[in-house]
C-alpha cells in the first residue's frame, strides 16, 4: 500500500472522530476488528482490569489514533453506539445479476413513501458492496440496538453492539462518503419501528390463564383502536407498533395469530393503508415479535 493510501486512512479515522465518533481499526483490506478477542488477552495495559472488547476500546483521542494506524495501514471502524449514531445499512441483493432485484435502498425509498415521510437528508456513505449507510445521531435517553430485517428486507441498522466501515478500502471496493456533511437526528417515524416493543404489565405468577387472556382481549381492542384511528403519516408505524405489541400474546397463546392479523389488516385498511401494505407489515412485526418472546412469559 502506498504512503497516501496509507495516510487516506489515518485521515478517514482522525476526521471521524472530529465529529464525536468513535473509532478503532480493522484489520488492513478487510472489515474484521484488529484488537485482540477475549481468548487471547493477556489481562494488561487497556485490559488490566478485565477485556475490553473493540466497543469499548473505541476512541475519539487524536493522539491515541495516530498511534495505532503508524502501526500498519488500518481500515477504519466506527463504534455506533458510543458515537451516539444509529446508521441505516441499506445493502443489495445477494444475487447481482437480477436486473429486477430489489436492493435495501428501493425497500426503504418505498417505506418512508407508505408512511408520508421523504427520505432523509442526512450523511450517508457508498459501501463496498454498492449499498449505502445512512447516518443519524440517536435520540437522548434511549439505547437503540442493532437490528437485522426489523425495517424491511435488505435493511438492517447499527447501533449499540454494532459498527460501519468508513473511508477504507476491501477487495469488493471502497467505502466513501456520498452526500451530507452532517448526520440529521433518527426521524421519529423510524424510532418507533426500531424501539423494542414496549412490555405489557406483566400479571402476578399466581395469575389463572384466564386472567392473561382476558388481559390480552383488552391489548387487542385498544392496539386494533390506535391503528383505526391513526392519522395520515403514521398509520404505517401504528400498525407495526401494534403488531409488534400483541405478538407476545400470540407467542403467549393467549391470542390465535389468525385474530390478531384479521383484527389489524381491517383496522389497518380502515385507516387508509392497501390490503398489501397491511399484510407485509403485519407478518414481519408478527414473526419479530413471536420469535423475541418464546420465553417471556416462563422468565415472568
Amino acid at each position: 500500500m502506498t504512503h497516501d493510501a496509507r495516510s487516506a486512512l489515518l485521515r478517514a479515522a482522525l476526521d471521524a472522530a472530529s465529529r464525536g465518533w468513535h473509532v478503532f481499526p480493522l484489520r488492513p483490506g478487510t472489515k474484521r476488528p484488529a484488537l485482540h478477542g477475549e481468548q487471547a488477552c493477556a489481562g494488561i495495559g487497556e485490559c488490566a482490569s478485565g477485556h475490553r472488547k473493540w466497543e469499548q476500546r473505541a476512541t475519539t483521542d487524536p493522539d491515541c489514533i495516530r498511534a495505532a494506524w503508524s502501526r500498519a495501514p488500518f481500515n477504519v471502524g466506527i463504534a455506533t453506539g458510543p458515537s451516539g449514531l444509529v446508521v441505516v445499512d441499506l445493502d443489495m441483493p445477494k444475487d447481482k445479476g437480477s436486473s429486477d432485484a430489489p436492493n435495501g435502498e428501493a425497500t426503504f425509498r418505498a417505506l418512508c413513501e407508505r408512511a408520508g415521510q421523504q427520505v432523509p437528508d442526512t450523511y450517508r456513505t457508498r459501501t463496498a458492496s454498492g449499498g449505502e449507510h445512512l447516518y443519524f445521531t440517536a435520540p437522548d435517553g434511549i439505547r437503540l440496538a442493532n437490528t437485522a430485517g426489523t425495517i424491511g428486507e435488505l435493511v438492517d441498522t447499527r447501533a449499540w453492539g454494532g459498527y460501519v466501515v468508513a473511508g477504507s478500502h476491501t477487495p469488493a471496493g471502497a467505502y466513501e462518503a456520498l452526500c451530507g456533511s452532517v448526520a440529521a437526528p433518527l426521524p421519529v417515524w423510524l424510532q418507533s419501528i426500531l424501539e423494542p416493543a414496549p412490555r405489557a404489565p406483566q400479571a402476578p405468577s399466581v395469575a389463572v390463564a384466564g386472567q392473561s387472556r382476558r388481559y390480552a382481549d383488552v391489548a387487542l381492542d385498544n392496539e386494533t383502536y390506535n391503528v383505526a384511528t391513526a392519522q395520515l403519516g403514521e398509520r404505517e408505524r401504528k400498525l407495526f407498533v401494534a403488531a409488534r405489541a400483541l405478538g407476545r400474546f400470540v407467542a403467549w397463546g393467549d391470542l390465535p395469530r389468525s385474530v390478531v392479523e384479521q383484527a389489524l389488516q381491517e383496522a389497518g385498511e380502515a385507516a387508509g393503508l392497501t390490503v398489501a401494505e397491511c399484510r407485509s407489515t403485519l407478518r414481519s412485526a408478527l414473526n419479530w415479535s413471536i420469535t423475541h418472546n418464546q420465553g417471556r412469559r416462563q422468565a415472568a
